[in-house]
């Protein structure tokens, strides 16, 4: 009888239910020995999004906290360290608060967020009202982080009164979890109410982190590390460890190991090599780590069907701004040609800033190459010098990610430059070859090349089809189809104008040797095998253009077929 396997934890978050639910669990509970013994009273952990951070504070909650059932950890790592468990687990009261939901077009319906989650947090505790504890004037303010209309004062210092009570009730200090912290200042940013929120999160994290003698530890975690004049100004005990630090560095993510023993424990260890080169290739510290969220959606996949291609995960869960940013820098020629490189698998050498404020992050071109960073789409190679950092694409998820995003850029400025596309197509229909080539040139010229270093020679036509598929398809009334789709292995294109008498064939060739007029001599060859002429015959079309080009690099030749 084939054994049951566990159930893929894919977007579980809770600590207990992944633990209590037989679903399989990749061990990350060292992360709480090295707190314990790296003592830090507040600790910032900044990680890429989809990197187990949600996950990793559901269990140093579950680890501390008073109530809960404490046999989820039997047989983990921690529990080998029975002194730290005897003296630390189960020990504290535990606020713990995500601000990953705060999310709102203006700020009166965020500071509404801010207030329910305050009320969240504190309705665990509604004993508080009994307890023999805390007077009547603890009590009074206990009433005031339930209510909604809260003033601002009230949200402000509501952690730290929280904790206070909390000591006062159970004679011991308190922990805090702050998860995903910088959520609601990215979107303050992006709605236009950036200041008065960084004062409504300084006060809520300055007052229970700054003086707060009922603080026992806290943790927080986010995408970016925010400077401490904006937000932590005074915080002196702050440990920060991003992820170019070492300590820690291998509980986000998934190790190499990890990820072997995850495929292997679901009889897919023979996917390992397309599962690395697409979702490996972070450097956290001196770890090189997976992401956990598409190893576990792949391997999800490739479970149901062993065929499936490796596909972009990541793409769907942000909104990639960072990258459309770069990419539109790219008009400076120095960084069209280091997004080149990059794309190319190329390393760049860049100064990093990893203290930013969000109004500073897109208003120079070195801070987005920070941004880039710190938010998982660039990541280190080798050790950093300094501020200097070796920097490279992770894999090639990404790299999809940045090709996808340079597509849209390109087929954005051919809309927006009508007067080129139409003497493109123009030329096109007038037979003018001479035109065809020189403005396709210029258009190879214009746009940041994607080359294939690690793709087999066929595939490098992709990037030239996928140029002229995205200048023709800006032609609204123009029908254009290509042979791609049909899976017959010609990259040709079909365009018929809208005059409706009319068949342009075109066949892309990438000239390997630089010799671009055996290319196309071969281009028009190939157009010979292709069914597009019978089928435009069969419709009537008389007026048949066909047209090969070849490429190498950011030149082109253009040939046309004797009719």
């Amino acid at each position: 009888m084939e054994i049951r396997k566990k159930k893929l934890p894919i977007g579980i978050e809770n600590f207990e239910k992944l633990r209590l639910e037989d679903f399989y669990y990749t061990d990350k509970t060292g992360l709480i020995r090295e707190l314990l013994n790296n003592w830090g009273e507040v600790n910032l952990f900044t990680r890429p999004r989809r990197f187990g951070k949600t996950l990793n504070m559901s269990m140093l909650e579950h680890f501390f906290s008073l109530d809960g059932d404490k046999r989820i950890f039997d047989g983990l790592d921690i529990s080998k360290e029975t002194a730290l468990c005897e003296e630390h687990m189960g020990k504290y009261p535990v606020i713990s608060v995500s601000l990953k939901g705060i999310d709102a077009r203006v700020y009166e319906t965020a500071y509404q967020m801010a207030a329910q989650v305050i009320i969240e947090a504190a309705a665990k505790y509604y004993f508080l009202l009994e307890s023999e504890k805390l007077n009547e004037h603890d009590k009074a303010a206990y009433k005031d982080l339930l209510d909604k209309n809260m003033n601002e004062g009230t949200l402000g210092s509501s952690l730290r009164q929280l904790s206070g009570m909390l000591e006062k009730h159970y004679g011991t200090k308190v922990i805090v979890l702050i998860d995903e912290y910088d959520v609601p200042l990215a979107k303050a940013h992006a709605n236009g109410y950036y200041d008065q929120m960084v004062s409504l999160i300084r006060s809520l994290l300055g007052e229970v982190l700054k003086t707060n003698n009922s603080l026992k530890l806290a943790v927080m975690t986010g995408c970016l590390r925010i400077s401490k004049e904006s937000i932590f100004t005074g915080l002196n005990n702050l440990k920060v460890l991003t992820i170019a630090d070492e300590r820690f560095d291998e509980y986000f993510g998934f190790t190499d190991k990890e990820v072997r023993e995850l495929l292997e424990y679901y009889d897919v260890a023979d996917h390992y090599e397309e599962v690395k080169k697409w979702y490996d290739g972070y450097q956290f510290g001196n770890a090189s780590v997976y992401c956990p969220w598409d190893v576990l959606n792949h391997c999800d996949r490739i479970r149901s069907e062993p065929h499936v291609q490796p596909e972009n995960y990541w793409i769907n869960t942000s909104s990639n701004d960072a990258v459309k940013r770069f990419i539109q820098e790219s008009a400076n020629a120095a960084t069209k040609r280091e997004i080149e490189r990059l794309v190319a698998g190329e390393v760049i050498m860049k100064e990093i800033h990893q203290e930013l404020t969000y109004s500073e992050i897109y208003q120079t071109i070195d801070n987005i190459w920070s941004l880039l960073f710190t938010t998982g789409y660039l990541t280190q190679r080798g050790k950093a010098e300094g501020r200097q950092m070796k920097l490279a694409i992770p894999n090639l998820e990404i790299r999809d990610i940045y090709v996808t995003q340079i597509m849209e850029f390109f087929k954005e400025n051919v809309r927006e430059d009508g007067d080129t596309l139409n003497r493109f197509c123009d030329a096109l229909r007038n037979e003018d070859v001479e035109n065809v080539e020189k403005l396709f040139t210029e258009y190879l010229r214009k746009t940041i090349s994607i080359r294939d270093t690690a793709v087999r020679s066929g595939m490098k036509e992709n990037f030239y089809h996928g140029i002229l598929l995205g200048i023709l398809g800006v032609k609204n009334r123009w029908g254009i189809s290509s042979n791609r789709e049909m899976g017959e292995g010609y990259a040709d294109i079909l365009a018929e104008p809208d005059t409706g008498d009319m068949g342009i064939i075109i066949e892309v060739k990438y000239a390997h040797d630089g010799d671009l007029d055996a290319a196309c001599k071969e281009a028009l060859k190939q157009i010979e095998y292709t069914r597009y002429e019978d089928y435009l015959e069969d419709d009537g079309v008389e007026n048949i253009l066909k047209y090969g080009i070849a490429c190498y690099k950011k030149r082109c030749r253009v040939m046309l077929a004797e009719k």
